[in-house]
This record gives structure tokens, C-alpha cells and sequence, in this order.
């Protein structure tokens, strides 16, 4: 008894580390998913995705440095030469109509002049509006006269105004793609897509990678449920495949030893039954005496108990699992130990099929059943389907047990005063029996207190 509280501290998780390392760990492990896939798939895509945003970043940067500048010192150059042009003019109106034309033709410029007008006042300037603080620089160089900028005029153009003289402003309109680099929706959009198509190529390949080490999980999970796995076959990465023929071997030794143990079984359970059937015909052939009735109900006694025994060693043997309604075989084996169906009732059970080993599984139900039947006048089987889980409620009206004593019940051998998990032969086997096939099975076996004032079993399997 004293064995179990070590155990229990063996088992206690370590204590948590509070560094900064060891908080980021954390962190991740609560906020990332937990499925390999999307965790791999988020390792390999966020650091092309961020690599993708830093060299987008920096390229759009000097592109719109470069280009705006080009485009920015040319656009100053020409207004600057119109204006030239016209002060070197007869300042008429068919000097300034023919500058116009020729600014419209040649330079895709509108230009006017507008009098009796003054600039503009000049807002102020974002730091992000490069053109505006370009152009503002490049103007002041080409004209050496008062003028007003403004990269947002309507039909997204550009609005240039120089004063040539009090009351005479130069107007002139240019299409944004003369003024700065306006393609950049395009350049993004060819980049996002450049993007997407690295990150499917990644996700495609990644996939391809992940689904080996899943289906080796899925064969270790099928073969841990005792169902059939015998059709996994390794494939994918060297470390994958070493792992698949690994497991593959594994489950040769233990169907190995499981063969050799059932045939050793087999054997001794042969020899003991031949000892016990001597001496029951032994006992047919003397003559009638009431001194030998205690003799025959020992030798039953043996036979049940050494049923029990190569039950408890034998656990679900070799039984493959097959598709199972839960609903029969509750009903069936409540039948079987209530055969008056006056004691145990059964109600709200889940109409589902599962896939279960049918003789182990009943065993499991006629030992729990069996047990809450011998410590209460009244049990209620139920079921309900939650967390993935199929859960079967037995409730019975007996004394109960214990909480510090439930756990010892699952003990083989072991008989409290008020043992609940002994079975019609008293070994001290029926629930460590029933323990077993339900961890076969990938569940458990819960005890609480009965809303009926005994104790609940509550069993619970895979869905």
C-alpha cells in the first residue's frame, strides 16, 4: 500500500520554470494548434511570408524612391521650360495657345492660364507623401518662382500651379502615371500572388511529408484499440519509415508473444480441466453421502475460478473488434444476469454502433453489471455521447465505496471489506477484468457516487 503515493509523486508533473525561455514555451504551446500539421505548416510559411512582407518592403521603397524621383525631376524640367518658353514669347494669346498644344501633345500636359488669381495656400505635407516633398524641391530648382502642389486633384491627376507674376498663375494637370510610380497596386498584387504560389508549393509538399507520420499514428492508435492495423505499410521520409517498420515489428513480437502466451494457456487450462473433470467423475461414482456435497461445490468452485483466471491473464486474447450496437448489447447483457428484468433497467442509451470487440466488451458489462447487482437491490444502466466519448452510467442503491478506496477496487486480488470488484466466484477479479478490456479499448472505467445513494461506474469509450 504503500507503494502507490510514490507512484503518484513519480508521476507528478515538474515544476514549471519561470524564465522568459521557458514562459515563451508556453505561450506557444497555448495559442499555436496542436495537430503536426498546422504547426509544421505554420514553420515553414510565416518565415516565407515574412520574408516575402521585408524584401516587398524594401523593394516597393526604392521603387517608389527612384521612380518618384525620375518621374518628378522630368515633370519639373518640362514645366520648367514651358514657363521659359512662354517668357521668351510675345506673351500673347497664340504664343500661349501654341505652347498649350504643344504641351498637350508632346508632354500629355494640360496647361492654362488663369488672371486675376494668386496660389494656393500650401497645407502642410505628410512624411509619406513623397511626390509632394520631391516635387516641392525640384520646382523650387527648375523655376525659381512661387508655385503650389497637389498629388490628390480630382480624377486622379496631379495639380501643379506656378505664379509666373502677381495675378498670372500657370496652371497644369498631369496623370498621376506621369508624375509618380502608380503602379504599385499591380507590383502588389504580383507579389501577393507570387506569395500564395510559394506558400501552396510549400503546403503541397509539406502535406506529402505529414501524411506518412499520420497514418503511422492512426496504426498505432487502431492497434492500441485492438483493431486491425495489419494494412499500414511505411512510407515517406528515411526517419518515417525506420519509425513505420519499427511499430510494424512491435506488433509482430506482441502478436508473437500473445499467440505463445494463448497457446500455453490453452494448454494449462487443458491439463487443469482434465484434474478437475477426474475428480468430479470421482465424485458421481461414490455412493450418494451428504459428506461430499461441500467436496463437489469446492471442485465447482475450482472450475469458476480458474475460468476467472485464465479470463484475467487471456484479457481480450486475440478477438479482433468489429462493428457493435451498443443498444443490444446492453439490453443483451442486462438480460443475461437479470433474466426476470425486475432489478436493472436500462434507458436513454445511445443508438449508436462502434467498432469493439464483442465477447470482450460484453464481459466488461457483465462484470460491472454484475458487480452493482450484487451490492443493490436496484440498478439503472444509461448512456450519453460527449467529448468524443461514449459513457455508460451504472447506478446502484448499495452501500457504494469509499473515494479513497475506489481505486484500490481495480487491484487484482485485492478484497476491501465491502469489495465491490469480486466476482461471482469471489477472486477479486471482475472489475480489474472489466479495467483491462476498457483500456484495450482506449477508455476507462470512472467511480462516483450514484444519484441512487451507492456508487456509479461509469464507463467510457472512443467514438
Amino acid at each position: 500500500m504503500c507503494s502507490l503515493p510514490r507512484r503518484v509523486d513519480a508521476m507528478a508533473p515538474a515544476p514549471q520554470s519561470n524564465s522568459l525561455y521557458a514562459r515563451f514555451n508556453r505561450f506557444l504551446e497555448r495559442h499555436l494548434p496542436r495537430g503536426l500539421y498546422r504547426r509544421a505548416l505554420i514553420i515553414l510559411t510565416a518565415p516565407i511570408i515574412i520574408l516575402q512582407l521585408l524584401t516587398s518592403g524594401i523593394f516597393l521603397d526604392r521603387y517608389w524612391d527612384q521612380m518618384t524621383k525620375v518621374m518628378g525631376r522630368s515633370l519639373a524640367n518640362e514645366i520648367g521650360l514651358i514657363i521659359d518658353l512662354y517668357d521668351r514669347s510675345d506673351k500673347s494669346d497664340t504664343a500661349f495657345n501654341e505652347l498649350r498644344k504643344l504641351a498637350a501633345e508632346r508632354l500629355n500636359l494640360d496647361m492654362s492660364l488663369l488672371r486675376g488669381k494668386n496660389l494656393p495656400v500650401q497645407g502642410h505635407i505628410p512624411f509619406y507623401a513623397l511626390f509632394d516633398s520631391k516635387m516641392q524641391k525640384y520646382l523650387a530648382r527648375e523655376t525659381g518662382r512661387p508655385f503650389w502642389v497637389d498629388s490628390e486633384a480630382p480624377d486622379g491627376r496631379v495639380e501643379i500651379q506656378v505664379e509666373y507674376k502677381q495675378g498670372q498663375i500657370f496652371q497644369f494637370l498631369a496623370d498621376e502615371d506621369r508624375a509618380y510610380a502608380a503602379a504599385t497596386p499591380w507590383l502588389l498584387s504580383l507579389m501577393l500572388g507570387s506569395t500564395l504560389l510559394l506558400t501552396a508549393i510549400a503546403v503541397l509538399f509539406l502535406r506529402n511529408q505529414v501524411r506518412p507520420i499520420l497514418d503511422l499514428a492512426r496504426a498505432a492508435q487502431a492497434f492500441g484499440l485492438g483493431r486491425d492495423a495489419s494494412s499500414y505499410a511505411p512510407r515517406g521520409a528515411a526517419e518515417v519509415r525506420l519509425a513505420g517498420q519499427a511499430f510494424i515489428d512491435m506488433r509482430r513480437r506482441i502478436a508473437r508473444t500473445m499467440e505463445q502466451r494463448t497457446a500455453m494457456l490453452a494448454g494449462v487450462s487443458h491439463d487443469l480441466r482434465t484434474i478437475i473433470t477426474r475428480f468430479r467423475l470421482e465424485l458421481a461414482m461414490m455412493p450418494p453421502d451428504p459428506k461430499l456435497e461441500p467436496l463437489k461445490q469446492d471442485v465447482n468452485d475450482m472450475q469458476r475460478m480458474l475460468e476467472d483466471y485464465m479470463n484475467f491473464v487471456r484479457g481480450d486474447g486475440d478477438e479482433l473488434a468489429s462493428s457493435v450496437s451498443i443498444p443490444n448489447v446492453v439490453n443483451g447483457v442486462a438480460r443475461g444476469i437479470d433474466r426476470n428484468a425486475t432489478r436493472i433497467s436500462v434507458r436513454d442509451v445511445p443508438d449508436i454502433e462502434l467498432p469493439l470487440k464483442p465477447n470482450a466488451f460484453r464481459r466488461l458489462l457483465a462484470n460491472v453489471f454484475g458487480n452493482a447487482l450484487r451490492y443493490g437491490s436496484r440498478v439503472e444502466v444509461s448512456g450519453a455521447v460527449k467529448d468524443d466519448r461514449l459513457w455508460i452510467y451504472v447506478d446502484d442503491d448499495g452501500p457504494g465505496i469509499p473515494a479513497d478506496k475506489r481505486d484500490d477496487v481495480f487491484k487484482p486480488f485485492v478484497r476491501l471489506d465491502e469489495a465491490r470488484n469480486m466476482d461471482q466466484t469471489g477472486t477479486g477479479l471482475g472489475l480489474a477484468i472489466a479495467l483491462d478490456i476498457a483500456h484495450a479499448h482506449g477508455g476507462d472505467i470512472v467511480l462516483e457516487d450514484s444519484p441512487l445513494g451507492g456508487l456509479r461506474a461509469s464507463v467510457k469509450v472512443p467514438v
